[in-house]
């Protein structure tokens, strides 16, 4: 099944941000465009809106006159349902009411013609519920744009239990030859992004809410070692503390209100409160003259001594780079291969990386948190309990200080803050990945483009080794009971998978004692 022809039409019915930003980018992609609202102003307000968005690219030279013109040429506004019988393809980007959408393509499907695809833009509601009634729901599809559409190269393919593979492909082609990064999806609540991504803002707020460290901290954190562009709690405040909110509800209702997507009673009580981040003028931090995100002042410790030796016991896997960094720094390293992992520090206490468990269980333990390039970091989270001696966590400071990176010292709190949401990232992929939601691939190019994450949860897994994810996982079940934690099937078998090197599972016989 091929591309819709560029000589076709394209209508989009919603006037709004979105549906703008469909009609642009089909419009340049070199299609006829009409854009349909039940409001005939908003319509003609949504044409002109695209007009002049044209005309800025012209005055920027992003597109000369000529292709200006005839994209001018090319768009314009219907008048009512009906005016879109010509379509090939229709979108539609109308209010999040799945009641709503179902009566449009009820109305639409006596309109076009029968080799038309009809395509809704939700991100959060079911496209198999909103074809429910159409007497050809197989060329009925989601196709999720990101906003702003013109900028963003993603888009979620969606096919509902009833779509037909063949409609499902030729939109797919459809919005590569757009220019578009499409990735294919099953109906399932939050499709790819909005399921998977839910970690990164839970595990902060939880991080938060156990009292473990500040707002400012943990983005901090998140940015400075785990490599996201922004952290969670000042992403949400841009996004509408309301709006995340009910994403994170929507999606935890789908699921029948599983724990692995719990939302989170401190974020309801900003969303009570109307501090719904920067368009109120509060969120998670204030805004205004000198304040946000960026006059929040993350906690960074204070100057300490470096230890001039050290001794690293086992293999620190992820963190094994850290040798390196030490000789470079000047500190002086011996290597015992088989025990461990942690780092031994002159004053018998261990700085460990963070595996799920807590410092208080220990007799002087510091933890220090995953970085996604320890090399690159700028700063590096450590935890530690009330019993853990003064002069351990002053060494663990001071070690970190001469690699050249900030410090925070976070409360004891298991799986820290990047090592925890990473680990939940990957245990969600992996479950997906086995629902057929999507491929691994697929589900790596969305994390990435669609919320910009450093890599894909699938290759931080391949980075961090087979059983990484998992046995933190397993400890942080062990220490907050419940079910979040519990590593999914999934992961548990792709622990026993077979390696690079071909090294695969025990016989039954050999895991039976025989």
């Amino acid at each position: 099944m091929t591309a819709i022809e560029r000589s076709r039409t394209v209508a989009v019915v919603g006037a709004g941000t979105m549906g703008q930003g469909i009609a642009q980018v089909a419009l340049l992609a070199g299609h006829r465009v009409l854009i349909y609202d039940i409001d005939e102003a908003a319509a003609r307000a949504g044409r002109t809106a695209v007009r002049d968005r044209i005309e800025r690219m012209t005055a920027k030279g992003r597109l000369d006159r000529a292709e200006a013109d005839a994209a001018i040429g090319r768009i314009e506004s219907a008048h009512a349902l009906a005016d879109l019988a010509g379509a090939a393809l229709v979108i539609e980007a109308v209010v999040e009411d799945a009641g709503v959408k179902r009566a449009l393509f009820a109305s639409l499907e006596k309109v076009v013609a029968p080799d038309a695809l009809l395509a809704t833009n939700t991100s959060s509601l079911s496209v198999t519920e909103i074809a429910a009634g159409l007497a050809h729901p197989g060329r009925f599809l989601g196709l999720h744009f990101f906003n702003p559409a013109p900028l963003l190269p993603l888009v979620e393919v969606v096919s509902g239990f009833a779509t037909d593979p063949a409609a499902a492909e030729r939109a797919y082609e459809t919005v590569l030859g757009w220019g578009k990064t499409p990735v294919r999806c099953a109906d399932t609540p939050g499709f790819i992004v909005n399921r998977i991504a839910r970690p990164f803002y839970a595990e902060a707020f939880a991080v938060y809410e156990e009292r473990g460290a500040d707002p400012a901290t943990i983005d901090a954190v998140l940015r400075e070692s785990g490599g996201f562009k922004m952290g969670p709690f000042e992403l949400t405040d841009l996004i509408g503390q309301d709006v995340n909110e009910a994403v994170t509800r929507s999606v935890w209702e789908s699921f029948f209100r599983s724990p692995k997507f719990t939302p989170s009673l401190a974020q309801r009580r900003l969303v009570q409160s109307g501090r719904l981040g920067r368009k109120s003028g509060h969120g998670w931090f204030p805004y205004g003259e000198e304040q946000g995100p960026q006059a929040a002042k993350p906690h960074t410790a204070g100057p300490e001594a470096c230890p001039d030796t050290v001794s690293v016991v086992g293999d620190l896997g992820p963190a094994a780079v850290l040798v390196d960094l030490m000789e470079e720094a000047g500190i002086t390293v011996t290597v015992a291969a088989t025990g461990g992992p942690y780092i031994q520090l002159p004053g018998e206490g261990q700085l460990v990386l963070a595996d799920g468990k807590t410092s208080v269980e220990f007799a002087d333990v510091v933890y220090f948190d995953l970085a996604l390039d320890y090399r690159g970091a700028t700063r590096i989270a450590l935890s530690a309990s009330e019993d853990t001696s003064e002069e351990t966590l002053a060494e663990a400071i001071g070690l970190f200080q001469k690699l050249g990176k900030e410090v925070s010292v976070i409360g004891d709190v298991p799986g820290m803050i990047v090592a925890r949401t990473v680990a939940m990232l990957i245990d969600l992929t992996a479950d997906a990945v086995a629902r057929g939601v999507a491929t691994a691939e697929d589900i790596d190019t969305a994390m990435r483009l669609g919320v910009n994450y450093p890599l894909g949860p699938s290759q931080w897994h391949a980075e961090l080794g087979q059983d990484w994810a998992y046995d933190l996982l397993h400890h942080l079940d062990e220490r907050c009971p419940g079910g979040r934690y519990a590593p999914s099937l999934a992961l548990y078998r792709l622990g026993y998978a077979t390696d690079a090197e071909g090294v695969g599972a025990e016989s039954a016989d050999a895991e039976d004692g025989a």
